[in-house]
């Protein structure tokens, strides 16, 4: 199974949809809330630039680089963000979660913990990696922070790693969760996940429709 594959995966909050242009429309709406592309430590496409991004996504899904979905909400039915699995190394069993942004509105609401429970779930026990890892600029407090309560370990800090379009250099904290810790990581994920949604998130739930 290449990891690139990107099945449509479901729980009660979140679905995950093979990436497309029907979202486009959602996607831009979600972007532009709060001028969340403005953030200058967060590399976000622009509403104008939306389509283009999608386009990118699926010109390295089709090379077998990445394994892009549209992040929606079980609730509206409509888009919130993007996410994807990509670098990724099958002979040792590795690849990373990111490039994943959510509309502000569904901060602190369960969606990105919800999300990141299917991705862990599918990286382990479908696809069998040893590690998924996680990367983020040393400035962004709030996706290190919704890192680490996932459970991931910090592993490193890559300094001066990137340069960014603006000029600004980046430092990036890198963090992983090995296969051997995700039963715990996952107990306590599902745990989490119920007191906040009040819905029984139990893996047997957890829909996995094949794309194709």
């Amino acid at each position: 199974m290449h990891f690139a594959e990107n099945p449509r995966l479901a729980n009660d909050a979140v679905i995950l949809e093979p990436l497309s242009h029907q979202w486009t429309g959602d996607l831009q709406e979600a972007v532009a809330s709060q001028d969340l592309w403005r953030h200058w430590f967060v590399a976000l496409p622009t509403p104008e630039g939306m389509a283009e991004e999608i386009d990118r996504r699926l010109a390295e899904h089709r090379d077998g680089l990445c394994a892009p979905w549209a992040i929606v909400s079980a609730a509206t039915g409509r888009a919130v963000g993007m996410t994807s699995f990509h670098t990724f190394d099958q002979l040792n069993k590795r690849l990373e979660i990111g490039r994943t942004w959510m509309a502000a509105h569904v901060h602190g609401t369960g969606i990105n913990p919800s999300a990141k429970y299917l991705q862990l779930h599918r990286a382990f026990e479908d696809l069998g990696v040893n590690a998924v890892e996680f990367r983020t600029n040393w400035h962004n407090h709030r996706s290190r922070t919704a890192i680490e309560r996932l459970g991931a370990k910090q592993d490193g800090v890559l300094r001066k790693h990137r340069i960014h379009p603006d000029g600004t250099v980046r430092d990036t904290v890198v963090y992983s969760i090995t296969n051997d810790e995700w039963p715990a990581v996952k107990l306590t994920l599902l745990e989490r996940l119920h007191r906040r949604l009040q819905v029984p998130t139990l893996p047997s739930e957890v829909s996995l429709v094949d794309a194709g």
